[in-house]
């Protein structure tokens, strides 16, 4: 294991697990995050981060409690308070009911900054079931008083049905070094995925076109191996794949925890420091549930990326508050960039400066 600064965050607890587990690395533990961010941070399940001139916007899944619509929405001028928006969207659109009838609710929200317009990619599926359906939403700005504001449906992007081998919820936007436009995806069946999308349109190139395998988890026997959550980052000279393993949304018996892979090649393999392939369910371990003797954030997981205007990687994920009945929460870190080359997430402490007070937007979420 390697060691780290004492400013890092100290390694989680190791949860039993029917499979091999992916190596050790610079493993954070979400308590030391317990101060860091504050304000309307709960409910928040699967965050994804962006900037848009001086203002933070966070979006999640499903509906907030005593408010209408569909993607909540959380601000923030600093990263550490933040205050609850209006939700994105009124309700499903109607291609949406009609592709996934038992659907309720939009998941695992995904933001970009695309030619000059925001693009909100979207899941629509139910438990259970990869009868599912990414969707595309897009806004000319993310403030909602400013007269360019207004989402517009622009409809069915990806979808899976009873006869497909993978799940389309998840989705993740990343445009590559040489201007290829990609959507990531996935959750249980198969694993993860990758498509080609047109710039234009932001859909698949070829819709026919299989899919590329980027992770997946060979399941052990009595049942399967959970992936999903993909997100992409382009760093150093390679492209860095984070996913969540195990199990979601069971509250603070929740198993998920967060991994990390690298690839030179945007469509992999994705290793991770061990040499370990993604494809086999190999990786290195990113984010941990806290230390046994604190157990208070459990199943980190779903995490989203951010690069500020200057240069700084800011990650956002989920975890259940055992303090708080196991609501789930938002969390927040820094990544730090080791000397090997390696992401550690590193906590924000209460004293830190405002980050990237430089102006000028980089529309980049990823």
């Amino acid at each position: 294991m390697m060691t780290r600064p004492a400013s890092m965050l100290a390694i989680g607890g190791l949860l039993a697990s029917a499979i091999a587990l992916p190596a050790w690395g610079q493993v954070a533990d979400v308590a030391a995050m317990a101060d860091v961010p504050g304000g309307d941070i709960a409910p928040v399940h699967d965050p994804v981060i962006i900037r848009e001139g001086d203002t933070y916007y966070v979006f999640a899944t499903g509906r907030r409690r005593g408010q209408d619509g569909i993607i909540p929405t959380l601000t923030s001028p600093d990263l550490r308070t933040w205050t609850a928006g209006p939700s994105m969207l009124a309700d499903l659109p109607a291609w949406a009911k009609a592709a996934v009838p038992l659907a309720r609710d939009m998941w695992a929200p995904d933001i970009s900054l695309v030619n000059g317009r925001y693009r909100l990619y979207y899941s629509v599926s139910s438990f259970g079931s990869n009868r599912s359906a990414i969707g595309l939403a897009t806004s000319a700005t993310l403030d909602p008083a400013s007269p360019d504001y207004g989402w517009r449906d622009e409809g069915l992007v990806v979808q899976s049905t009873a006869e497909s081998d993978f799940n389309a919820i998840d989705p993740n936007f990343i445009e590559d070094r040489d201007g290829n436009h990609w959507l990531s995806l996935g959750s249980f069946w198969t694993g993860l995925k990758l498509f080609r999308l047109d710039p234009a349109s932001g859909k698949p190139t070829d819709p026919a076109a299989a899919p590329i395998a980027i992770a997946r988890r060979p399941a052990p026997a009595g049942g399967p191996a959970p992936v999903e959550a993909p997100f992409i980052i382009d760093h150093g000279g390679y492209y860095w794949l984070i996913a969540s393993y195990d199990y979601c949304c069971k509250g603070v018996n929740s198993t998920y925890y967060t991994v990390v892979g690298r690839s030179q090649d945007i469509a992999g393999p994705y290793l991770g420091q061990d040499g370990s392939s993604m494809l086999e369910g190999g990786g290195t371990i990113l984010l941990r549930a806290d230390l046994p003797e604190r157990e208070r954030f459990r199943g980190p997981g779903h995490a989203g990326a951010m690069q500020d205007r200057d240069g700084t990687h800011y990650l956002v994920w989920h975890a259940y508050d055992k303090q708080q009945n196991g609501i789930p929460t938002l969390r927040l870190g820094r990544i730090s960039w080791g000397q090997d080359g390696w992401p550690t997430v590193i906590q924000l402490d209460a004293d830190m400066t405002t980050p990237a007070d430089s102006r000028g937007d980089t529309g980049e979420s990823e």
